[in-house]
C-alpha cells in the first residue's frame, strides 16, 4: 500500500485524506499539534514541526513515504518540496522554486527581474531599515510577513508614524523573521484567489474569482466571500493566464495544483501570489462542484505517482459563492449556534462545513484562522447572487454568549 504524507492537520486536509483513502492509500498526517482535527482521520500521526525540513525529512525517510503534499498549509510547502526533491518524489517544482514562491519578498524580486507587473516592494529583516526607504514607496503601503497566508499579520499603513507598529504586527505573524513592504494597490473590480492546475508545466485548468472583503471586519483584508465566475474583464484574464504560463515555464514547474492570487490595478493585471499547494477556504472543493474538475484527486494521484485523469478547461455551472463564516465586527464570546433561514437554505445553500461548534470561544475575524467555517451557495446568475448575499445579515444568525 502506498503511503501519502500530508503536512499540516487542519480541517482543510480532511478532504485530501478522504480522497486518498478512496484511492487505497495509507495516510500519514504530520505537524506538532496532535489535537488538530485531520489527525483523527489519518492512518498515522507523526509529531514533528513541519517548518523543520530536516526533521520532517528524517521522518519521511523512516516512514518510507511514496508521496507528500502540503495542502492548504503554507508553512509546509517548502519542506514538502525539499523532501520530494531529496527522495525523488513527484512535486510541482524544485525546492529552489518553492523557496522563491513561498517568500513574498523573493517572489516580488523574481517578478521584477523577469518583467512581470509588480508593485514597488522590498523585503526586510531589520525593523529600522524601512525608514531609509520612505520615499521609495507610493503611499499608502501594505506591511506583511513574507511567509504567512490567510492575511495574518497584514496591515495597511497610511502614515509613516504608524509604520513601526505595523512592522511589529507583521513580524508577529512571520516564521522566518522577515517582512515585506509594498505599495498598496487599489483594485479595479476584485482580487482573485483560485486553484489552477498544471500538467508537465502546462496550465490546463485556470479560473478567476471575485474575492470580497468585509470592510467592517476586525481585519478588513481577510477574504469574506469568494465568487465564481469572476467579473474581471476577459482581456485581463487572458493576459494573466498567459503570464502565469510564462511564470510556470521560467520556474520549470511540473504537474500539480496551485493557489494563485491576482488582481487588476492601475489598468494593469498583477500576479500577487503563487503557491504550489491547494488553497485554504476549500477552493478546490467549490471548483469541483462549480466546474466538474476534481483537482484534489488529481493532486493526490500525482503525489504518489498514479496516472491522473485528463485535466481540461470547463465552464462554471451557474454562479457560486463561498462565504467564510465569521463573527460580526467586534464580537467575541461562546458560540451557541449558527443557523440559516430555511428559504435560503433550501434554495441556495449546497455545503455547510463549520469548524466551530457550540461551546467554542469565538474570536474577532482577524485572519482566516478565526473563521467559523465555510458555506457554499449556488445561484442561477450574478444578480440573484448579489441580491441574496447582500442581505446575509438578515438570514445568517450567529448567536454568541458575549464576554
Amino acid at each position: 500500500m502506498k503511503k501519502l504524507m500530508i503536512l499540516g492537520g487542519s480541517r482543510y486536509a480532511v478532504p485530501v485524506i478522504e480522497v486518498a483513502h478512496k484511492l487505497g492509500l495509507y495516510v500519514i498526517t504530520c505537524d506538532y499539534l496532535p489535537d488538530n482535527i485531520a489527525h483523527k482521520f489519518s492512518d498515522e500521526y507523526c509529531n514533528v514541526s513541519i517548518i523543520d525540513k530536516e526533521a520532517t525529512y528524517e521522518a519521511a525517510k523512516r516512514l518510507k513515504i511514496d508521496g507528500i503534499v502540503s495542502f492548504a498549509c503554507d508553512p509546509g510547502v517548502a519542506t514538502a518540496a525539499y523532501i520530494a526533491e531529496k527522495m525523488g518524489l513527484p512535486f510541482q517544482c524544485s525546492y529552489r522554486a518553492a523557496e522563491i514562491l513561498q517568500d513574498k519578498g523573493l517572489f516580488r524580486q523574481f517578478l521584477t527581474e523577469n518583467g512581470f507587473n509588480c508593485p514597488h516592494a522590498k523585503r526586510y529583516e531589520d525593523k529600522k531599515s524601512p525608514f531609509n526607504d520612505i520615499d521609495y514607496f507610493n503611499w499608502p503601503v501594505i506591511v506583511k510577513p513574507t511567509d504567512s497566508a490567510g492575511s495574518k499579520g497584514v496591515t495597511r499603513v497610511d502614515r509613516v508614524e504608524d509604520l513601526a507598529d505595523a512592522i511589529n504586527v507583521a513580524l508577529g505573524g512571520a516564521h522566518n523573521g522577515a517582512f515585506i513592504i509594498e505599495d498598496f494597490l487599489t483594485f479595479e473590480g476584485y482580487h482573485s484567489s483560485t486553484d489552477p492546475f498544471t500538467v508537465d508545466g502546462q496550465l490546463k485548468f485556470a479560473t478567476y474569482s471575485d474575492q470580497l472583503f468585509d470592510p467592517e471586519a476586525d481585519n478588513p483584508y481577510t477574504p469574506a466571500y469568494i465568487i465564481w465566475p469572476s467579473t474581471m474583464k476577459q482581456e485581463h484574464q487572458d493576459y494573466l493566464t498567459s503570464e502565469i504560463q510564462r511564470l510556470m515555464t521560467l520556474l520549470n514547474m511540473k504537474t500539480g495544483i496551485y493557489n494563485i492570487e491576482t488582481c487588476v490595478a492601475n489598468g494593469k493585471p498583477y500576479i500577487m501570489e503563487v503557491s504550489p499547494r491547494g488553497g485554504g477556504c476549500k477552493i478546490a472543493e467549490l471548483q469541483r462542484m462549480a466546474y466538474g474538475v476534481d483537482l484534489i484527486e488529481a493532486e493526490v494521484k500525482k503525489a504518489v505517482g498514479m496516472p491522473i485523469d485528463e485535466i481540461k478547461q470547463t465552464e462554471c455551472d451557474g454562479c457560486w459563492c463561498e462565504m467564510v463564516v465569521h463573527a460580526r465586527p467586534g464580537k467575541s464570546g461562546i458560540l451557541r449556534s449558527v443557523t440559516v433561514d430555511s428559504d435560503i437554505k433550501e434554495k441556495y445553500l449546497k455545503v455547510v462545513d463549520l469548524s466551530a461548534k457550540p461551546g467554542d470561544f469565538v474570536q474577532p475575524f482577524t485572519g482566516a484562522n478565526m473563521s467559523l467555517g465555510d458555506m457554499f451557495f449556488r445561484f442561477d446568475d450574478r444578480t440573484e447572487l448579489e441580491t441574496v448575499m447582500s442581505k446575509s445579515n438578515e438570514w445568517l444568525h450567529i448567536e454568541l454568549d458575549e464576554k
